[in-house]
C-alpha cells in the first residue's frame, strides 16, 4: 500500500515526511502525474496562498492528476491550504480552485476581535467515527490559517472547531477527506489519524 505525496512547491512535506515515517507508512513524494497515479492514496498537503498554489499545480499538470485520482476513487487526504483549494472557490485572490468538493474557502471575519491569522492549538468536535476511530473527544491539533472550509453541503462536515465562530475543520465529501489543521504537526492524536488514513 503506498501513499503519494502531491509535490506542487507549495506544501509542507518535511514534516508530512517524518511523521509518515514515524508510522511506518510506505510513501512517494512525486510530482509526476504517471507515479502519483499509481499509488494507492493520495496526500495533499499545502502551505501558503490559494492562487498561487494553483499556478503550481497548473504548471507541473497536477490540476489533472487531482481530478483524475477523484475519478478513481482511491483515497485522498488533503490537509490545511490542501483542504482549501480542492474546493470550487477560495476567497483568497479570489481563487478558483479545483472543484473537487463543492464549497467555498472563507476569511475569518475581521470583526471578531481575534487575531487572524489563526494559529495555535484547538479542539475539534467529531463523532470518533472513521478517520477519527480512536481519537479522543474534543482532541486538539494544531492550526495556523486565515481562511476555513465551507462544504456547500453541511452534511460532508465531520469536525468543527471554534475560534470566534464555529467553522469546518474536517470536510469529507466521497473518497476525499481534508483537515483545515496539521495533523503532521499534532503529536499523537494527530498521527493516529494518519495511522487511521494508511489503514483505510
Amino acid at each position: 500500500m503506498k501513499i503519494g505525496i502531491v509535490d506542487y512547491n507549495a506544501g509542507n512535506l518535511t514534516s508530512v515526511k517524518s511523521a509518515l515515517n514515524f508510522i511506518g507508512a510506505d510513501y512517494v513524494v512525486s510530482s509526476s502525474h504517471n507515479e502519483l497515479m499509481e499509488c494507492d492514496k493520495l496526500i495533499f498537503p499545502g502551505v501558503g496562498e490559494a492562487s498561487w498554489a494553483m499556478d503550481q499545480l497548473s504548471q507541473r499538470d497536477l490540476k489533472r492528476t487531482m481530478q483524475d485520482f477523484k475519478e478513481s476513487g482511491k483515497p485522498i487526504l488533503g490537509i490545511c491550504l490542501g483542504s482549501q483549494i480542492i474546493l470550487d472557490f477560495s476567497e483568497e485572490s479570489s481563487t478558483e480552485c479545483l472543484g473537487l468538493i463543492p464549497g467555498k474557502a472563507l476569511r475569518f471575519p475581521s470583526d471578531m476581535g481575534l487575531k487572524i491569522p489563526h494559529i495555535g492549538w484547538n479542539t475539534v468536535v467529531h463523532n470518533g467515527k472513521g478517520i477519527f476511530k480512536g481519537i479522543p473527544e474534543n482532541a486538539s491539533f494544531y492550526f495556523v490559517h486565515s481562511y476555513y472550509v465551507k462544504p456547500l453541503n453541511e452534511r460532508n462536515i465531520i469536525g468543527v472547531t471554534n475560534y470566534g465562530i464555529d467553522f469546518c475543520s474536517s470536510v469529507q465529501f466521497e473518497n476525499i477527506t481534508a483537515f483545515q489543521f496539521h495533523p503532521e504537526k499534532s503529536g499523537e492524536v494527530g498521527l493516529q489519524l494518519l495511522r487511521n488514513f494508511a489503514e483505510i
